[in-house]
């Protein structure tokens, strides 16, 4: 199976100040039906860390066929935000939010 042919996993890591949460999840949560509705998307995972030392105390994963899927479900998502006026970025830096955002594929032994 070639990389292409791969689910790939979108996770994306938050370090979320108190203070910021509430509009935090609001933002990630408004685009959930629009993630769910594209072509290739398996499923989907927000986490809210309950325990441990790490950093990140919220954690979103989506799996998606492939990366053709997960690309044009990407161009989408950016075709939203600029539909709402809306920048990730402005919002990390305004709320003082860390991210570590990649993509992923499993290891097939």
């Amino acid at each position: 199976m070639t990389q292409s042919e791969s689910h790939v996993f979108r996770v994306d890591k938050f370090a979320v100040p108190d203070e910021a949460r509430d509009e935090f999840l609001r933002q990630l949560l408004s685009k959930e039906d629009t993630i769910r509705a594209q072509p290739g998307f398996v499923q989907t995972f927000v986490l809210e860390q309950s325990s441990g030392p790490g950093e990140f105390n919220f954690v979103t994963i989506v799996e998606w066929e492939n990366q053709d899927d997960f690309e044009n479900a990407r161009e989408t998502i950016g075709a939203l935000h600029e539909r709402r006026n809306f920048d990730p970025q402005e919002l990390f830096s305004r709320l003082g939010i860390e991210a570590d955002i990649a993509t992923y594929t499993q290891i097939d032994e």
